[in-house]
């Protein structure tokens, strides 16, 4: 597991212990995708109007947004291209046009990531959240467009307006994703990319499992305190059934550690990541399950160093709108040798064999 070293833009480690730590795996693809209306747009409408009212606040917090959309820039970056017109769909307070700011980490001396894009439209349903930053400097680096939606799940556009859509952070609260991506495939170029990353599959299960354990033993039951997740093999198949070509799709896991689980779910709350479940139990959580549920934290997942772990699992996606110049892949058995051939003649030749 590699060590990813912590940009200036991290709170102190008063609050959060970092390094950051990451894991990249792939996944296959699969099918699946929900269908029942699970979130109340309202609800986290008003979470992040709430939320963005201390801009302060906020933009203590951000780190985690920060950091995932550095690491979707860097894929945007890997495709040598211009894009003239690039849309950051649920784009919180712009955190992927402020990342496109900075440098990338392993090319310094190019300048700033945005030199490869022309204009952004940066969208997202909470107009506080939207304009936080739009006094900021980084506002003068890019040309970007400001753009308040009247709901997350649909897209405003024509067919064929942008050169790329992003999205960072925002899709794991849209109930019908398969629609959503087929409006994203429509606003799209031939032949452009959506990059995007959400929270999915075992996010915050250290936290989850923890209330869970505690709530069974205080009241006698389970509520619902944290929002059902995608899992990462049903990202490949959603893509695939709203009409994209040549896939990726692979993980990062960021843990950061918290000194305790007060600590975690406050910047929760300052994040507008509160949980938004329509069936989800009304007021705060008792306090003697907090209660039950710090000490079961730490007896479960505590690190050595006193604090607790949060792991954010982060699933990043990437496909491509078709386009009758698209690069394809060759056929099977069209190679120019086998693989079987190659690995059974270095056999024989003792390049493979044991020593």
């Amino acid at each position: 597991m590699n060590t990813f070293s912590v940009r200036a833009f991290i709170p102190p480690l008063s609050r959060r212990c970092v390094p950051l730590r990451a894991m990249r795996q792939y996944a296959m693809q699969a099918p699946g995708a929900p269908t029942l209306e699970i979130f109340s747009h309202q609800q986290k409408w008003m979470q992040k109007e709430r939320a963005a009212a201390s801009a302060t606040t906020s933009r203590d917090v951000d780190y985690l947004r920060d950091e995932a959309a550095s690491r979707l820039c860097e894929r945007l970056m890997d495709i040598s291209r211009h894009f003239p017109h690039v849309l950051d769909l649920g784009a919180n307070a712009c955190n992927i046009a402020r990342m496109l700011t900075f440098p990338s980490e392993d090319q310094l001396e190019a300048g700033p990531r945005s030199k490869r894009v022309s204009k952004i439209t940066a969208a997202d349903s909470s107009a506080t959240l939207l304009h936080r930053d739009s006094e900021l400097p980084f506002n003068k680096e890019i040309n970007i467009h400001r753009q308040v939606l009247t709901t997350p799940e649909t897209l405003p556009y024509e067919a064929d307006t942008f050169d790329a859509v992003l999205s960072s952070l925002s899709m794991h609260w849209i109930n019908d994703l398969p629609s959503v991506l087929a409006q994203v495939n429509h606003v799209l170029k031939p032949d452009s990319p959506f990059i995007g990353v959400m929270m999915g599959g075992d996010s915050l299960f250290e936290l989850r499992t923890s209330l869970q354990l505690a709530e069974q033993d205080r009241r006698g039951g389970v509520s619902t305190h944290t929002s059902p997740l995608a899992d990462v093999r049903d990202v490949g198949g959603l893509l695939q059934r709203t009409g994209f070509n040549l896939l990726t799709v692979d993980i990062d896991d960021i843990v950061v550690g918290f000194p305790d689980i007060f600590s975690l779910m406050k910047d929760l709350q300052a994040m507008g990541e509160s949980n938004a479940v329509l069936s989800r139990e009304k007021g705060a959580i008792q306090r003697d399950v907090l209660l039950a549920a710090e000490g079961i934290y730490r007896e479960l997942h505590g690190n050595n160093d006193g604090t607790l772990p949060a792991t954010f699992r982060l699933i990043y996606m990437i496909g491509w709108k078709p386009s009758p110049t698209q690069a394809k892949p060759l056929e099977r058995g069209t190679g120019m040798f086998s693989i079987k051939d190659f690995l059974e003649n270095e056999k024989k030749s003792g390049g493979g064999g044991e020593k």
